[in-house]
This record gives structure tokens, C-alpha cells and sequence, in this order.
């Protein structure tokens, strides 16, 4: 059984870490914002901490989030934003306490070390969504989503059709994140088990021949095709070949998967974008896609 931990409520304490790069900016008008959901906000050491690209050192990162994992008064934490830096302090943590009373944990990007670890070892449910740093861009309709996830509301996305869409209809648990890290977690304790799952998928700044070879290592390992379902977020910032690579990211996707006959949806509002949407991996959802759109239920 999926752990999942207790919705939040006005009052709870929220806290905010940098598990990876360091923030170029202040996040004011984000704390702001959580506080108006009702939220104590609460910012760790490592939010304004500072060596070479990080947000502090690797043990200063590791003890700050520690700290929130065993205070028993902190409801959530999330990253203040991604970049890269989880994996380095991802097995110097102690889930022992939290795994006792778990709670929720929110990020994306570099942050898919996490929240995999989280479901893949410690068998618990977080939520991927905007971060601090991403709030100023963020549209309307993510925010509100994560609010809606963290409180306990339902979210019902339905989007537009793609091309590219194979159709069908799905149930299943949620699996997902950032294609690079879900790669490079592959064969370790912080990878999520992909039988039966709903997986979705995102990635920024990559070449088309990078996604091919990602996407292959996924295919060739079985993953893909245990799958119940897969979702495609954005695919942005490609850096475009010399040499014509032939296919679209989003093509290369599209042909290795189809054989699988089940439901695919392309065009998913989750990513590197201003719409990215907050899904909550571990939890069971539902996919419909048909030649109208495609509607997504948590």
C-alpha cells in the first residue's frame, strides 16, 4: 500500500529547501503566496547558502533537509528549485522518521531524484509541480493545482488532441518526472517500479539523438512495455542538430512506443513550461484519450 501523506490545512508549516543549485534570485513573492494559502512558512539554510553552483555544501544541503524530514511540526517541503545536486546528497539521508509520518514533498526537474526515492524506496506519494523559483512565470491554473493537490482537491485536466495521440482508456498509478534523471536512477534504490504504471515524461534542453537514446534505454530495459499508459510533457529548449536528426522529439516517442498499443497523450501541460501542472506520483489515476482530447483524473 501506497503511503500517502495528510493533506495540508491552514496553519501547517511549510518549509522550503535548495537540495540542488543555488537560487539567483529571492523568492519573496513565493513565500508570499504560500503564506496567503494560509501556510507557516518556514525557509531553510539553504535557500539563500551559496558554493559554486549549489545551494551550500552537499552536507549542508543533506542536513537541511534532514532537519525538515524529522520535524515532526513541518507538513511539506519544497525545493525552492531544481538544477542539478539531489543525487549527490540523495543516500546521506535517514527517511526512518519520516517514513513513520510521512508528509508531502514538491519539486520537479533535478528534484525527480526525490521524488523517486520517495516512491521507489520509501513507498510514499509525492507531488511534482511548480517550485518557488518558478512561481513568478507560472500561470494561474499551476498554482492553483498545486494548491488543489496539497489541500486535497482533485485535479481534472483535459487538454487538446495531438496528432501523435494513440487512444484509449486507462487506469493506473502514477509514475514519472525528468526523462534524464529517470534515466540515470535506473538500477539503483532510488528507481520506481514501472509494471503496470502510468508514466510521464518531460525534459528541457536536450538534442533529439539524447531523447532517442534515453527513450531506447527505457525500451530495451522492458520498461516501456509493462506500462499501463504514457504521458508526454513539454520537450523544450531542443538544441537543433548540425545534421538533421530526422524526427522530432516528440516523433521519436511516438514510434517507439506505439507498438504497445496502449493509450499515449503528447502535448501533456507538465515541465519546463509556465503551465506545468502538479500530478502526485504514487497515486492512482485515470487516462482518457480519443480523437476529441484527452482527460487526466486524480
Amino acid at each position: 500500500m501506497i503511503q500517502q501523506p495528510p493533506h495540508l490545512k491552514k496553519g501547517d508549516k511549510l518549509a522550503i529547501v535548495c537540495p540542488a543549485k543555488k537560487l539567483p534570485k529571492r523568492i519573496d513573492d513565493a513565500v508570499a503566496l504560500l503564506q496567503e494559502w494560509g501556510l507557516e512558512v518556514i525557509i531553510g539554510e539553504s535557500v539563500y547558502a551559496s558554493e559554486n553552483q549549489f545551494a551550500g555544501s552537499d552536507a549542508l544541503r543533506a542536513l537541511d533537509l534532514q532537519r525538515f524530514l524529522d520535524d515532526p511540526e513541518i507538513k511539506a517541503i519544497i525545493a525552492g528549485r531544481g538544477g542539478y545536486g539531489t543525487i549527490r546528497i540523495i543516500d546521506e539521508l535517514d527517511f526512518t522518521v519520516f517514513n513513520a509520518f510521512p508528509k508531502w514533498i514538491i519539486g520537479f526537474s533535478d528534484i525527480t531524484v526525490l521524488l523517486s526515492h520517495l516512491l521507489g524506496e520509501n513507498n510514499t506519494m509525492s507531488i511534482h509541480g511548480q517550485m518557488p523559483y518558478t512561481f513568478s512565470d507560472a500561470s494561474n491554473e499551476s498554482l492553483l493545482s498545486l494548491h488543489n493537490a496539497l489541500f486535497g482537491k482533485p485535479n481534472i485536466y483535459k487538454i487538446p488532441p495531438s496528432p501523435l495521440n494513440i487512444p484509449g482508456n486507462t487506469e493506473g498509478v502514477l509514475i514519472g518526472g525528468n526523462l534524464t534523471l529517470l534515466v540515470m536512477l535506473s538500477g539503483s534504490v532510488s528507481e520506481m517500479d514501472y509494471t503496470d504504471k502510468i508514466l510521464f515524461l518531460e525534459d528541457v534542453g536536450e538534442q533529439e539523438s539524447s531523447i532517442d537514446r534515453m527513450m531506447r534505454m527505457l525500451k530495451r530495459s522492458g520498461k516501456l512495455a509493462r506500462l499501463k499508459g504514457l504521458i508526454v510533457g513539454a520537450l523544450n529548449e531542443i538544441e537543433t542538430e548540425t545534421i538533421p536528426f530526422g524526427e522530432t522529439p516528440q516523433e521519436i516517442i511516438h514510434n517507439l512506443v506505439k507498438e504497445y498499443g496502449f493509450p499515449i497523450c503528447f502535448d501533456f501541460p507538465i515541465g519546463h513550461i509556465d503551465d506545468n501542472r502538479a500530478v502526485i506520483l504514487g497515486q492512482h489515476v485515470a487516462l482518457q484519450v480519443s480523437a476529441e482530447g484527452v482527460t487526466f483524473q486524480s
